[in-house]
């Protein structure tokens, strides 16, 4: 054999070996930080909940923790959490009409991709569709639209915000896969009302025709309360990021 056909052989065996490699960092990446110590916090109480692994009234699995990307309190997007999620947590996207919502949106997406999450975009149907979005989650002024997105994206899986039973019986009547309640605990969000607490908060969630998640104030603290609640979930902004 001559000497360039050697050096190619060689060339191609360690091209192969290197690939090999590239695989096997990536698919351990996605479970990189599970054993980290962000996964430690809110992440393992929302794996201890008894809500967990339940299922929506079209079948489809739910997320046990929700990360909520808030414009003020993650002003990059979400990107530099979300990298660090542990697979299957679902992810909300709330542009609010943001210039550069169809680039972040499209890297989450990507991220979304890799560390195998459950991304939803906020109230932009449009643009859940665009970047390939697994779903949309819907502010409770546009819970009565459910039916109609789920007729054009029957994959989807469509959550919705509540603040209040009757808010919980509209999204049930809808169709939603879920409902996001708050305020459950102490929040810093401008929009946060005042909290209900874990008692009242279980009350409503075991009464709901719909899973429902906690969402205010919830952190690796908080969430102990809520673990008995009939929670399908837990869904934080800050409370992740500190996890």
């Amino acid at each position: 054999m001559s000497r360039g056909g050697s050096l190619n052989r060689t060339a191609r065996t360690l091209e192969r070996v290197r690939r090999k490699c590239e695989r096997f960092r990536r698919s351990n990446a996605l479970n990189f930080y599970e054993s980290r110590p962000f996964s430690s916090g809110l992440v393992e109480a929302a794996k201890a909940g008894k809500g967990l692994g339940r299922r929506s009234r079209w079948g489809k699995t739910l997320p046990a923790l929700v990360f909520v990307v808030d414009p003020a309190r993650t002003p990059d997007g979400g990107l530099a959490i979300a990298a660090r999620l542990p697979r299957g947590t679902g992810v909300i996207y709330r542009s609010f009409g943001a210039p550069n919502a169809p680039q972040i949106a499209a890297a989450l997406t990507r991220i979304a991709r890799q560390r195998g999450l459950i991304l939803l975009i906020g109230a932009d149907e449009a643009l859940a569709a665009r970047c390939g979005a697994h779903g949309l989650h819907l502010p409770e002024r546009m819970t009565a639209a459910a039916p109609r997105i789920r007729a054009r994206r029957p994959g989807w899986l469509i959550t919705t915000a509540a603040h209040c039973p009757r808010a919980l019986a509209r999204a049930a009547r809808a169709g939603c896969d879920a409902a996001l309640f708050s305020t459950v605990f102490e929040s810093r969000s401008a929009s946060a009302g005042r909290p209900i607490g874990p008692v009242r908060f279980a009350a409503l969630s075991r009464g709901a025709k719909l899973p429902v998640y906690a969402l205010g104030g919830v952190n690796a603290r908080t969430a102990m309360r809520l673990l008995s609640s009939g929670a399908a979930g837990l869904a934080a902004v800050e409370g992740v990021a500190e996890a």
